[in-house]
């Protein structure tokens, strides 16, 4: 996006102002927060709401549009890889799986996570107009992550006696642990992607990352073709492709933010960003932890699927159930994306009326999204299982299963939306604990006893994880109609002010 196509009714005016000419901001810190300047007005009636959700379904869906966009084609590197390993073997595709599941995924999880602290800082600090502080945030993060990304070298190093310990067959532990090997290189493109992504997401540039994941899914379903008919690469061949698309992406943004397209929010190199790192790196956990959580959490069903009996069926047949859980996923974790931005924006421009109202857009429209999602998978039970794998056995637990991935999508796919607001509020620390409980203490335990102890197999498992999830989104939702939005607002003008000023004092503004 450039700079011109920032539109004024998604921004303060100032910052739009800024955006399209470059000038420095000539409004004072407590003249650019005045309570209620350009608020929505009180919604009185359905007339009033109807109004504004047209409004504001502009505005999310001017985010939100480029957003799923990017997370399904970023998404696909991955699942477009499992296809392929699919008709590799069915033992290639366990392991493929296993890896991007548990392995990756749980990488995944803390990279996202740790990222994630920028959907906070940057997006209140762009709401507020403070654009000098966001290239130096998103250093800080690069310095963090990657700094991360090395200790996690060592998972992957000893990724198959770590997955036989836990309990995975020989033969899928093996496999899977040389793939890890093979796939070191995504672990550092991770840890800078991320901080990358949510530095362009704060400032709603999301449709040149739509641009350059389109052309890395492009590329990368090709070589991936090219690697397992053509040349017969197996999987080494799938892993060097996987990393160099992911590296396409990284290259690609770095350089559209190097190029100047991001007017003040990056003006070079800065030694401050190695400056009160480790008040840095407590948000940075705090979103670690809340959103590692999450994305472990269904990843944790293909590794307990591991445990029943015909592991590599169970393996095989689930992974494909996740993968396209997955691809429904992203649809709401754009969403989450946009929310987050919007809600963050709104609290750091002191809106607290729509920051929550952005919130009751999203989670209508992500839900409308799942029902119909829902509905084409069932009316294409029966043949959809083909594109993924030739094993007829793999096919026939895939088509049983898809009932219960139908109702997941939909659950699903509120849940994440839920969880943008709580980046986008700052709160990653108090939904740590929600996620702690009702994923891993209520969740985990009812999935064992109804799938191990009752033998319900993969159904009872996923039926029992299942229900901590919608035992967390309530949580979330009773917190959000709770929470005193003015408040907010009035925190996120602190958060930006004690996180500007640098000093060891920020720590008491993380929650």
């Amino acid at each position: 996006m450039e700079k011109d196509d920032v539109k004024e009714p998604f921004l303060l005016r100032a910052t739009a102002a800024e955006q399209a000419g470059g000038s420095a901001l000539s409004l004072s810190s407590s003249a650019a927060l005045t309570v209620g300047d350009g608020d929505i007005p009180p919604i009185s009636g359905f007339g009033d709401f109807v109004r504004e959700f047209n409004v504001e379904s502009k505005k999310l869906w001017y985010l939100a549009g480029p957003a799923i966009f990017t997370s399904l084609s970023q998404y696909s590197l991955g699942a477009v890889t499992q296809v392929f390993a699919g008709h590799i073997s069915t033992l290639s595709l366990a392991a493929v799986s296993v890896e991007n599941s548990v392995i990756a995924g749980f990488s995944f999880g803390i990279m996202l996570g740790m990222g994630s602290a920028l959907e906070t800082l940057c997006g209140q600090a762009f709401g507020a107009g403070k654009l000098s502080m966001l290239g130096v945030y998103l250093q800080r993060s690069w310095v963090i992550l990657n700094a991360t990304a090395i200790i996690l070298c060592l998972l992957y190093v000893f990724a198959a006696q770590i997955l036989a310990f836990i309990g995975q067959t020989r033969s899928i532990s093996q496999a899977a642990g040389l793939f890890s090997i093979y796939m070191i290189p995504q672990l550092f493109a991770y840890a800078l992607n991320f901080p990358t992504a949510k530095f362009l997401q704060a400032q709603s540039k999301i449709m040149a990352m739509a641009v350059i994941s389109a052309a890395a899914l492009v590329m990368h379903a090709l070589f991936s073709w090219v690697t397992v008919a053509k040349l017969r690469w197996g999987m080494e061949g799938l892993a060097a492709v996987l990393n160099g698309s992911w590296w396409f992406i990284v290259v690609a943004q770095i350089a559209y933010i190097l190029g100047g397209t991001c007017g003040e929010s990056w003006s070079g190199f800065s030694w401050e960003a190695f400056h009160n790192l480790w008040s840095f790196v407590r948000l940075s956990l705090a979103s670690a932890v809340m959103l590692c959580l999450e994305v472990w959490y269904f990843m944790a069903l293909v590794l307990f699927a591991g445990y029943l009996k015909n592991a590599e069926v169970s393996v095989a047949a689930l992974s494909i159930c996740m993968n396209i859980l997955g691809w429904a996923a992203m649809v709401a974790i754009g969403t989450n994306a946009a929310v987050s931005v919007r809600v963050s924006n709104e609290l750091g421009a002191n809106h607290p009326r729509t920051a929550k109202f952005s919130l009751a857009v999203a989670v209508i429209s992500s839900t409308m999204i799942g029902i119909a999602i829902s509905a084409v998978l069932l009316i294409f039970r029966e043949r959809y299982p083909s594109f993924f794998t030739d094993d007829e056995a793999v096919r026939d637990m895939v088509r049983e299963l898809t009932p219960m991935l139908a109702l997941s999508i939909v659950i699903n796919n509120v849940q994440p939306v839920l969880s943008g607001v709580a980046v986008g509020a700052g709160w990653q620390a108090v939904v740590a604990y929600i996620n702690i409980g009702s994923y891993y203490f209520l969740g985990i335990p009812l999935g064992s006893v109804l799938g191990y102890k009752l033998d319900f197999g993969v159904t009872g498992i996923w039926s029992g994880m299942l229900m901590g999830t919608v035992i967390q989104s309530m949580i979330i939702t009773w917190m959000i109609c709770k929470t005193n939005w003015d408040k907010e607002a009035t925190m996120a003008e602190e958060r930006i002010r004690k996180w500007e000023g640098g000093s060891d004092s920020e720590d008491n503004t993380l929650n």
